[in-house]
């Protein structure tokens, strides 16, 4: 086998495909960030951005694309869908820059005759005439077999009838769409086996959609029956159940194949995290690779394990992905998984405070109280009654919010027997208690993080004394990275400077050298 056939073609179609997720309409900029960073960063090998005649905000888009794509030498990886409708659809694409047309086929019989109202004969005639203006025009020409999977279980012929037809008008790449996720593995790895060996010349991709939760094992077993290309989306977006994870497709055939694509694994993580904000769409924490908590372990025979030679690693290692592991604290955790947390924050416990710790922290887990690793500089203080003026305090806040005037806030700020107090005003009401925070801790010499997200989660019920958790992700820099604080009370701006509170704390421990480590320590 050739080293061009052990490499595997990733044609990410997030911005077509991916695009017909309920709920999902990127604007031109935001396709346009998406799709520099797929083709530069992550380094898929082709990207599909758009469909013909949709809008003319479609248009813009693709447009804005491939200025882009042919300033930097991308043109011909991106590529666009179009239609058998002999011009319309080439010049579109044409229009908007684009060199590349995936010609939308009708794969099955029954698509062909009931929804296009066609004899297969006619359809082919649609189809010879569309490949030939495109090609005329310069285009390169790819062609979809649209429900394929149906078509050639149900009516081979009709499949042979259609790809006679493209290889004989010059297309030289053909994409197998399950279209409805039908297949299981041993059918793609028949069916796609069948297309291969009847036509060794042309070039077969496999657009595999998730319906039974199988679009990773079927790309999986497509290659192994001589496809050279899968199609993929960040996240796994697209209608229905979606379309095949472009981060798991890349993993299983780095891991369980003699196959390679030329995937930077370290920038799915932020290819995902672009693609959450752009579409709305967040992730489920258990999703492979990507999720919050893949990469978390909760048990604490795990941690242990770990700490006594790394028995549960595995080659899906977080640095890969660029991520780390972390090591969950709550009920089921143990000494390891403590300790694992302790070493992180540079902090000595001995054996007695250290099973003190514990205890709190199995605790709060019995309660269902999330224990995230930040927390433990305040489960640490409030279980060895540290002295008030070692840790930063919220001593006073007052947040005013009237319909005659922007928002303010005055707040004081307790550190190191020092007390701060300041004003400010913003946009809400805890953007001014923040302005007002930032200028108060000014003294105490901490620089306050940028706020990356600001989540809240209220129990369903409708209970008016329901606590609040909010949870604040902050971005510390290079030298910490993002890391998360919870708050929880019964009042929402409450939980929140609680959660800023913890913030406060994680940072002077790390930037002013609070003497927590020593307090913690028994002479």
């Amino acid at each position: 086998m050739s080293n061009k056939q052990k490499h595997i073609s990733i044609m990410d179609t997030t911005l077509r495909d991916g695009e017909q997720t309920p709920g999902i309409a990127y604007t031109p900029s935001e396709k346009l960030h998406v799709a520099r960073m797929l083709l530069t960063d992550v380094n898929v090998d082709r990207i599909e951005i758009a469909s013909a005649r949709v809008s003319e905000g479609e248009h813009q888009a693709a447009r804005r694309v491939m200025n882009w794509a042919d300033e930097n030498g991308f043109g011909e990886r991106v590529e666009m869908l179009g239609f058998c409708d002999k011009n319309r659809s080439a010049d579109w694409i044409i229009a908007a820059g684009g060199r590349v047309l995936n010609l939308l086929c009708k794969g099955s019989e029954q698509h062909c005759r009931h929804q296009l109202q066609l004899s297969p004969e006619a359809h082919v005639e649609q189809i010879v005439s569309t490949v030939d203006y495109a090609l005329s025009r310069k285009l390169k020409v790819n062609a979809y077999l649209e429900d394929w999977s149906n078509g050639v279980r149900d009516s081979l012929s009709y499949v042979q009838l259609i790809v006679a037809a493209l290889e004989k008008a010059g297309v030289e790449s053909i994409y197998l769409a399950d279209t409805l996720g039908v297949l299981a593995p041993e059918d793609v790895r028949r069916y796609v086996g069948l297309m291969t060996s009847e036509w060794p010349t042309l070039a077969f991709d496999f657009h595999g959609h998730n319906d039974y939760g199988l679009a990773t094992a079927n790309a999986l077993v497509a290659i192994e029956a001589g496809a050279r290309g899968v199609h993929t989306s960040v996240n796994g977006l697209g209608e229905r159940a979606g379309n095949t994870s472009l981060s798991e497709i890349v993993a299983v055939i780095s891991d369980h194949t003699d196959f390679t694509t030329a995937i930077d694994e370290s920038r799915l993580a932020a290819i995902s995290t672009l693609v959450e904000t752009f579409s709305g769409k967040n992730i489920a924490a258990n999703t492979p690779i990507l999720g919050g908590d893949v990469f978390t372990q909760t048990a604490g025979i795990h941690a242990d394990g770990d700490a006594k030679g790394g028995l549960y690693v595995t080659r899906l290692a977080p640095q890969r992905f660029g991520r780390e592991r972390r090591y969950a604290l709550g009920k089921l955790s143990g000494k390891a998984s403590l300790d694992h947390n302790l070493e992180r924050l540079g902090i000595s416990l001995s054996p007695e405070n250290r099973r003190k710790v514990l205890d709190r922290i199995i605790e709060l887990g019995d309660k269902k109280h999330t224990v995230v690793p930040e927390d433990l500089l305040m489960i640490i203080a409030d279980v060895l009654k540290r002295p008030a003026e070692s840790a930063v305090r919220i001593a006073h806040y007052s947040i005013r919010v009237d319909s005659g005037a922007p928002p303010a806030a005055e707040v004081t700020v307790a550190f190191a027997g020092k007390s701060a107090t300041a004003t400010g005003t913003g946009d809400g009401g805890y953007d001014a208690f923040m302005n007002a925070l930032k200028e108060a801790v000014t003294e105490h010499g901490i620089d306050v993080p940028r706020l990356v997200d600001y989540r809240v989660r209220i129990p369903p019920g409708g209970r008016t004394e329901a606590l609040v958790e909010t949870l604040i992700l902050w971005d510390g820099g290079e030298d910490r990275g993002e890391f998360s604080t919870l708050g929880v009370d019964s009042d929402q701006t409450a939980a929140a400077v609680i959660a800023t509170e913890k913030m406060l704390n994680i940072v002077a421990h790390h930037s002013v050298q609070a003497p927590i480590a020593a307090t913690a320590t028994p002479s």
